[in-house]
């Protein structure tokens, strides 16, 4: 049985996974939330045990604030990411999000290779109770996919992928948005309009980012987590934790 609000769907593996929608307030900006992990630990089983691949985590981003997550391939970053998005569940530790969230930008797992890019849109328009029309517009006009829309996401490339889930993603008011290297998508128009859209327009939102360039990080974010094989460190100085994320 899940909860209300939760999608059940398959992961490219086959394995059942849910995905809290978060539905964002009407009423606009939420001026008090936070989403944050607190003692977050992620094991799988391998054989002969398990392997510890998120270590004891803790993080907070309240309204308004912004974070990076730096650290180098394999140090539990992509999980990281959907730990807090709700896709898979922590093996001990709990994740707070009493703001709306957004689901990880980029992130098209969730829906299934048959549909096309305008079944998507009535599938947000429906969970999240919003008029397809406003959805179908912001989806087409940034996404720039044209006669696309109407084809098997199956048919897609993975650019293609990503840049119509940035396009569901923008369609939608978050308080949060969990950012995971979308701005890399794409040709130098299509990066340009993706910063304006996330960091210009939506500069008062709440933003998770997981990603690699200084420049961006260091003028958004305020704080950074710094993993390394599981274990996090926050700073609250970006570019002396990008010096620690570099000497690593």
């Amino acid at each position: 049985m899940t909860n209300p609000g939760t999608i059940v769907f398959k992961d490219s593996d086959g394995v059942p996974a849910q995905f809290t929608t978060n539905v964002p307030a009407q009423d606009g900006l939420s001026k008090n939330g936070v989403v944050g992990a607190y003692n977050l630990v992620k094991e799988y089983p391998i054989h002969g045990g398990t392997r510890r691949v998120l270590d004891n985590i803790n993080f907070e981003v309240r309204a308004g604030e912004k974070i990076a997550i730096l650290g180098h391939n394999g140090a539990g970053k992509s999980t990281l990411v959907r730990l807090i998005a709700g896709i898979e569940m922590p093996t001990s530790g709990h994740v707070a999000r009493s703001m709306s969230l957004s689901w990880p930008i980029a992130l098209s797992g969730g829906f299934g290779g048959s549909m096309t890019g305008f079944d998507c849109m009535r599938f947000l328009s429906r969970i999240y109770n919003r008029p397809f029309d406003e959805i179908r517009d912001c989806v087409e006009t940034f996404s720039d996919l044209g006669k696309y829309l109407k084809m098997p996401i199956k048919t897609y490339s993975s650019g293609m992928r990503a840049r119509l889930s940035f396009g569901l993603s923008l369609a939608i008011d978050f308080d949060c948005y969990l950012i995971d290297e979308v701005i890399a998508v794409g040709d130098q128009r299509f990066q340009r309009r993706s910063f304006d859209e996330l960091f210009v327009k939506r500069k008062n939102r709440a933003m998770i980012i997981v990603g690699h360039t200084l420049d961006i990080i260091a003028d958004q974010c305020k704080s950074a987590l710094v993993l390394k094989n599981g274990r996090g460190r926050v700073f609250d100085d970006v570019k002396f934790a990008f010096d620690i994320y570099a000497s690593l």
